[in-house]
């Protein structure tokens, strides 16, 4: 037997029976596969335990704007192998038409799989999948019930939303969500928001504005039913995650506070609540998009005592995700020279992340 393959099965068994372990492997490359740039990841494992990767595949450019297809790759083996991607939405052929800002969801109760996505952050659109992430439906636009007439930009995550487990609202899908308004002056009213449905993803309504200056945010739900939103603070805060809390499943929420245990270099983070209890957050631990890092929380986000370097390097946008034989999933951006040369698939434990480097 080969000596790379014996280190896989080593490394596959040292995540399976809890010795400290991790492995990695780039997913996207820049350039290649028809694309010159693959942004904005997002990586969720389904109802079945497959585990669903997409992202941006930026046609002519690395900018934000262009000819954008949303693309994902499917892997039925724990993220160790995957298929070749596909592109789940796009528009226009060569048109500069921006399909992007993934978030997806699963309902527990049927399986089904909700995509939220945007139309050049102008428009909303939800695709589904019921079949497990193989095929999905012919998206349709829910702008009129998740935007506001004055807004002038949103984005739906990126990353993934929620199903909450608790309370009056036990059920409800979850989309965190962020917007722009452009005020008289030239100023501009950045928020995080949350988009959310309590009939299995038929129809979608927002919840109030979470004060002031939020931009791209994730959730989850609290021991006691509650939810954190973690975001990346675009106007206010600036250096630190912001941090609320909603009671009513996510409907109004608390005024942003600063996280000054959470530092950010205006870059989106990943926020997960794994089988435990315990919490996970990734982004970039810097002043700038560098030192991608993954903590850990043992208290409902009140205190982030773990620490540990993933990539130590270039990097920006991650995405957590828990398989059920508890191996933790981290889809990320990264490189040696630029945190756009790869989005990278890193498989690891939880002993892994609780020991010494």
């Amino acid at each position: 037997m080969k000596l790379h393959t014996l280190l896989f099965f080593a490394a596959t068994a040292s995540l399976a029976f809890g010795a400290p372990a991790s492995e990695q492997q780039a997913l996207w490359t820049a350039e290649k596969d028809g694309y010159h740039t693959y942004r904005i990841p997002s990586v969720l494992v389904t109802a079945k335990g497959s585990v669903l990767a997409f992202c941006e595949g930026r046609k002519t450019g690395a900018g934000d704007h262009g000819d954008v297809d949303l693309i994902m790759k499917r892997s039925t083996d724990g993220g160790r192998t995957w298929s070749a991607h596909r592109i789940v939405h796009e528009e226009g052929g060569d048109a500069k038409i921006t399909i992007g800002n993934p978030c997806p969801v699963v309902d527990a109760a049927n399986g089904t799989i909700w995509l939220p996505f945007t139309r050049d952050n102008k428009a909303v659109l939800i695709a589904s999948s019921t079949d497990d992430g193989q095929t999905w439906s012919a998206p349709r636009d829910i702008s009129a019930s998740t935007m506001k007439p004055d807004w002038n930009w949103i984005a739906t995550g990126p990353g993934i939303g929620i199903q909450l487990t608790h309370g009056t609202h036990k059920g409800r899908l979850v989309i965190p969500s962020d917007h722009k308004i452009d005020r008289d002056g030239g100023v501009k009213e950045w928020n995080s928001h949350m988009m959310f449905s309590d009939d299995s993803g038929k129809t979608w309504q927002i919840s109030a504005p979470i004060q002031a200056g939020g931009n791209e945010c994730q959730v989850i739900e609290r021991a006691d039913g509650s939810l954190l939103v973690n975001t990346r603070m675009q106007g206010g805060f600036q250096g630190f995650r912001g941090i609320a809390t909603s009671t009513d499943g996510g409907a109004a929420w608390s005024a942003i506070e600063q996280e000054k245990q959470l530092p950010c270099p205006k870059c989106q983070g990943s926020l997960l609540r794994i089988a435990s209890g315990k919490l996970l957050f990734s982004n970039p631990n810097a002043s700038s998009r560098n030192n991608l890092t993954v903590r850990m929380s043992n208290d409902d986000g009140k205190s982030w005592p773990i620490a540990r370097l993933l990539h130590g390097g270039p990097s920006a946008y991650s995405s957590l995700a828990q398989l059920p034989d508890g191996t933790l999933l981290c889809l990320y951006e990264g490189g040696q020279k630029s945190f756009r040369e790869t989005l990278t698939v890193a498989r690891f434990n939880v002993e892994w992340l609780t020991s010494k480097p």
